[in-house]
This record gives C-alpha cells, structure tokens and sequence, in this order.
C-alpha cells in the first residue's frame, strides 16, 4: 500500500510539473484566467466587508445572479452522465477518449457551483450550520442537505474515477473493473440525482408557484444534456487544435446527436410550461406575465428571456439543419444554445419567481457590477481549473507521460 501510495504521489507530481510547460498561448490563456480570478477575489472581499447590500438582491428578491449561476452549472456537471453510459455500459468505442475530458469537466464544473453557493451565502462561517455533529444538517428532511450531500459526493466520484484510470494509464496497467465500474454505476445515478434534486429545491417551495411544476426537473434534465455536451463540442475542438490529442469528427457528430435530440426535448418542454402558465391564465401566471411582457410598468426580465428565446430558436433551427454536420455551424449551433439556456434556465427561471411579492410588491432585481465581477472570477477560477486538469490528463493520455520515464 505505502509503495501505491508513493507511486501516485510521484504521478501527481510529475502530472503537476507539466502544468508550467507550454507555448506562448498556453501562458497567456492561463494568465488572463487567472486575472479575471483575482479581479472575482477582489469583489468578493468587497462582499465579505460590505455584506450582500453590495448586491442587487434583496429581502423581496434573495436569490439572483450567482444562483442562475449555480443551477446552470448544476447542469453542465450532469452532463458527462451522456458520455459514461455510452462507453461504460454500451462499451461505445467512438466517444471512449473523450469521455475522461467530460468527467474532467464535471470535476471542474462543480467547485464552480461550490462556489457560487459560497458567495450566496454571503458569510462563509455559516457552513458550520451544515457541519453534521456541529450544526444542525437537517437530513433528510432539507432538500438543501440532500444538494450539499449529492454535489459533495459527485465531485469525489468523478475525482476518483478519473484519477484512477489516468494512474492506471500512466502504469500501462490495465485498470482492475472492482476498484472504477461500480463507481461508475454509481455516478450515472448520481448525475441525475444532482440537478433533479436542485429542481426539487424549487419545486419544494410552496410559496413561489413560479417552481410549482412537476416538470421542473425533467426541464433541467433536458437542458443540461444540450448545455453540457455542447460546451465539450466547443472545448473538444480547441484541445485537438493545439494539442497532440486526436478526436476524431465521428466523436463530435456523436455528441451533436446528443444535443440536437435533448435541444429538441428542451424547447418541447419549455412550451408545455408556457402553455400551462399563459392558457389559464389563473391568479399565479403573474409571474411568467413578468418575465415575458412585463407587469404593472416593471419589464426588467423582458429583454432577457426574449434573448434566450431567439437564441434557443436559432440554436434549435441550427441544430435540426443538416448544415450543423460542418463543424463552424455546428459550433455556433452550440453557443447560441448554451447563452439560451444559461438565460432561460438562470435568470428567466430564479428571479421571476420572487416578482410579485406574497404582499403584491414588485421590487425587480438589477445585477450590480461587483455581482458580475464575481461571477466572471469564478468562471475564470473554473476554466483555470479544468485547463491544468486538461494539461495534467493529456500527456498521460497521449503517452507523453509514462511511469517508465521517471
């Protein structure tokens, strides 16, 4: 055991070693991240002084940017499920040296929703409260605790998995199925607890008849299997680019599949709510009125969910079109329908629900600069991370980096 343990160490230090080593674009992509990052760290201290008064949330609104932020990204983690059960279970051989990039992604993209929940918070300290035996974690009757345990426990799944099969490359050993494929199994289970349980943290709240639907969960399903594997269609095409690291064509039309069908469901999904929410036109649609047409004077929210409508439409049309098979149009396809959702399912689906009021008020919700500022730090913190997990992951792949070579 003491010689695996001192065996792995060296692996993630020789791994580690090769995150400094790279050409000027490399130096200057990572530069800029980290920039960004610390221009996030410094509006965040503001925050931390000042308190979440900074910010353009409220007693009437208290959940805004940084929660869109979360419960997107939410989605995108759950997105590497799509390329584990083809290569897992259905042993697809096609997206079999991709599918170690997606769960790389997921590994990343959730200390980004880490972090965005800390920000929320407003002061850090609080997460003694769900420290089990020194706060109180109310499980299971909180679904808040149910979301701290299912994001915790798909991080270090997608961290075990992936460090093991890349220490089993770098051995030229063959990795043994007991110790990865039942975590595996596991982590496809846990991919889809992780956003439907999010969804429940809306649905759940009776309060807000905006959330109140049973299709909330399988709306955010949908979305995060167009987002998560269209952002790998984007990050896949660079990494083959500037890296030795071959993917082939066939992988990306694979995962263009993905997206053209769960963009399809999306989109269907997003009209069965518009049309539950506009057809009875009872009491409780005032909250879509508001996010769609405005209500009472107040249209804060119009022009972003008529954005997201438009780009999901060209993204869709882009989509179902045999032009998408080119990979230019396909790669707009995608980031016109990754900015669609991120609006859609962000800040067309957390703010409206908090306008109008219980009392009838309505007090709209404006990001202020430092909001942005923070978010922007935590996505450059992010892609920051899955870079040096890119650079650490690929030579192992590509058989750069072998345990030989030491």
């Amino acid at each position: 055991m003491a010689l695996i343990v001192k065996d792995y160490l060296n692996f993630l230090l020789r791994a580690l070693r090769l995150t400094v080593e790279g050409d000027w674009r490399y130096y200057l992509w990572m530069t800029a991240l980290f920039a960004v990052s610390l221009l996030g760290l410094n509006a965040y201290c503001k925050q931390l002084v000042a308190g979440l008064t900074i910010t353009g949330m409220s007693d009437q609104v208290s959940w805004g940017l940084y929660i869109a932020n979360f419960t997107f990204l939410v989605g995108m983690a759950a997105a590497a499920v799509m390329l584990v059960i083809p290569v897992y279970i259905y042993k697809d051989e096609v997206l079999h040296d991709v599918v170690i990039l997606g769960e790389l992604l997921a590994v990343a993209v959730i200390v980004m929703c880490l972090l965005f929940v800390t920000v929320d918070l407003g002061r850090p300290d609080r997460f003694w409260h769900m420290v089990p035996g020194i706060g109180r974690f109310n499980w299971p009757i909180s679904m808040l605790s149910w979301d701290v345990i299912v994001l915790n426990g798909y991080l270090y799944l997608n961290a075990h998995i992936c460090g093991y099969l890349l220490f089993m490359v770098y051995q030229e050993r063959k990795p043994e199925k007991l110790w990865y494929l039942p975590f595996v199994f596991i982590a496809i289970i846990w991919a889809i607890s992780i956003h439907t349980i999010t969804a429940f943290l809306y649905v759940g709240l009776g309060g807000r008849p905006f959330w109140n639907s049973a299709i909330v969960a399988p709306r955010f399903l949908a979305s995060a299997f167009t987002a998560g594997p269209g952002f790998l269609i984007l990050t896949l095409q660079i990494v083959r680019r500037v890296t030795p690291y071959q993917i082939s064509d066939k992988a990306l039309m694979m995962l263009r599949s993905i997206v053209q069908v769960s963009m399809i469901i999306n989109v269907f999904l997003l009209l069965c709510e518009l049309f539950k929410e506009f057809y009875t036109d009872s009491a409780h649609v005032a909250s879509a009125k508001y996010l769609f047409f405005g209500l009472h004077g107040h249209y804060g929210l119009v022009p972003w969910i008529w954005t997201a409508m438009a780009l999901n439409t060209a993204g869709l049309a882009l989509l179902v079109s045999p032009v998408s098979r080119k990979l230019p149009y396909l790669s707009l396809a995608c980031a016109l329908a990754i900015v669609g959702i991120w609006i859609e399912k962000g800040m067309g689906m957390v703010v409206p629900a908090f306008i109008p009021t219980q009392l009838g008020q309505i007090v709209e919700y404006v990001p202020t600069l430092n909001e942005w500022l923070i978010c922007a730090g935590i996505w450059a913190f992010g892609m920051f991370l899955y870079s040096l997990l890119l650079k650490m992951a690929i030579p192992v792949l590509t058989g750069q980096l072998r345990a030989e070579n030491s």
